[in-house]
């Protein structure tokens, strides 16, 4: 076998939560009441052009969530035998990036180095120089123009992302016309005619695909042009050790969605049991819990989660034997800090359930389940649990931007995912030294604030369109 399969615990809850996600459509459409503000969901442009960018960075991150060991040259009369580095789907797919590694610094599109050097000349003079890059502008020859040649490759990169748009859309629109009922207004577009039947035919109250297609269009354009363009520079520079700046933050991509959706599956269990519970039976129950999260509130959350983070990685340290390789110590320090965060988090979601809970105990329909006897755990699970599933849905969607942003905080301070795991926060971290050095060392900075910005804002927004479906008050306006 050329691989041997490595499955980090990472990878395991992402793809179950992917499941999860995937079993949630499978029941919203089956519930008329969540199909109906899922609908709505796709109604709105703003949040279909979020939700398709959310995509595209899911599936960067699930396919760096694939990982193997690869097999080492055969030797004589040995088993094989595998490397101990673990790499990615995403890894294979970018060794281009990956392996052409420079030596230090070099800025975006650069065809020499960012640091000087003494070099020897072939006339035996040794001067001070800026030297050329191993891999970035290798193919120039002398006398080429590196305008002409970066032009073209741009143009070349433009229309592959077109072409590549064509086909995705064509799929996409054949895909949605062969499951429209008879008579539906997307049933007579037909999928050749792609962005001009849908910017034109798209009737009020339909689905979003005009918005869809635009941002495919937009996402296509860009990730044609930087892939024409990495395929012969340095398209974001590289960092203090030559490593491909564009690598990182396709790379961070992973980390900020393990962080995101990972902690809220710690935070949802604990944030609706203890909120539920609290609002429902009142008395010392609701003291209890009241006190809890009240205590847990007035302890500095950054202190708290260094403090819990520290501890651990003591735990890590003096337990080496039980990792194979760096990449699962890196993991289970990655893990940790979801549930540190998760248990640090849920306490805005339980006040929001204990006062949905309070209101909803004292309905009718719940008292007379109550005079008939029905079990205080059916009730929950029937009559309270399904009529706060809004505020679950809002506050899971709203909590995921926070929690991205934290681990760069978390990262920037030093406490946060492990050094050796590339994240948003670590490359921040790392830039700020290079802030600080003559001539300044901008571009690191700069990709990782905009990768992350395009994924915390399509979040947001995302968010934003899920409440105004979700919440029985905006959508009454």
């Amino acid at each position: 076998m050329p691989f041997q399969p490595v499955l980090l615990w990472s990878d395991a809850v992402l793809w179950l939560l992917t499941g999860l996600l995937v079993a949630l459509a499978v029941v919203s459409r089956r519930s008329p009441p969540l199909a109906a503000a899922w609908r709505k969901v796709g109604q709105s442009r703003t949040g279909m052009a979020a939700a398709t960018l959310l995509t595209v960075f899911a599936l960067v991150g699930l396919a760096d969530s694939l990982h193997y060991r690869q097999l080492l040259p055969a030797a004589p009369d040995k088993p094989a035998a595998y490397g101990v580095e673990v790499l990615s789907l995403l890894d294979g797919a970018l060794s281009g990036l990956r392996n052409h590694g420079e030596k230090t610094y070099s800025a975006p599109l650069a065809t020499v180095s960012y640091a000087m050097e003494t070099r020897t000349g072939s006339d035996g003079v040794q001067q001070r120089d800026f030297p050329p890059l191993r891999f970035g502008g290798a193919q120039l020859s002398p006398g080429d123009s590196w305008a002409a040649d970066v032009a073209v490759r741009g143009i070349v990169g433009v229309a592959a992302g077109t072409l590549l748009w064509w086909l995705i859309s064509t799929v996409l629109l054949w895909s949605s016309t062969r499951g429209a009922a008879s008579g539906d207004t997307i049933a007579q577009i037909k999928p050749w005619r792609g962005f001009q039947a849908i910017m034109l035919k798209r009737p009020p109250g339909s689905f979003a695909w005009d918005a869809v297609l635009v941002t495919l269009l937009l996402i296509c354009l860009i990730a044609g042009k930087l892939a024409a363009l990495a395929s012969g520079y340095h398209v974001f520079g590289t960092d203090k050790v030559g490593q491909d700046v564009l690598y990182q933050v396709l790379k961070s991509v992973r980390t900020a969605l393990v962080i995101g959706l990972v902690t809220t599956l710690v935070t949802l269990p604990l944030g609706i049991l203890l909120g539920i519970a609290a609002g429902y039976f009142g008395g010392w129950i609701d003291d209890a819990i009241q006190y809890l999260y009240t205590v847990l509130n007035s302890i500095p959350g950054v202190l708290l989660i260094a403090a819990a983070v520290l501890m651990m990685q003591v735990v890590i340290d003096t337990h080496p034997e039980w990792f194979a390789t760096a990449a699962e110590r890196a993991d289970l320090r990655l893990l940790a800090l979801c549930f540190i965060l998760g248990f640090t988090s849920w306490t805005g979601l339980a006040r929001l359930l204990r006062g949905e809970a309070l209101k909803l105990r004292e309905l009718d329909y719940v008292q007379a389940a109550q005079a008939f006897g029905v079990a205080p755990f059916t009730i929950l699970l029937r009559h309270i649990l399904p009529n706060v599933m809004h505020i679950v849905i809002i506050t899971l969607v709203m909590d995921f931007s926070g929690l991205v942003l934290s681990e760069a905080v978390l990262s920037y301070v030093g406490i946060g995912v492990d050094p050796t795991t590339i994240s948003f926060g670590t490359m921040i971290n790392n830039a700020r030294m290079e802030l600080a050095r003559e001539p300044v060392v901008w571009w690191s900075l700069v990709a990782a604030f905009a990768f992350m910005f395009a994924l915390v804002l399509a979040a947001n927004l995302f968010a934003d369109a899920v409440q105004a479906a979700f919440d029985p008050r905006r959508s009454a306006q």
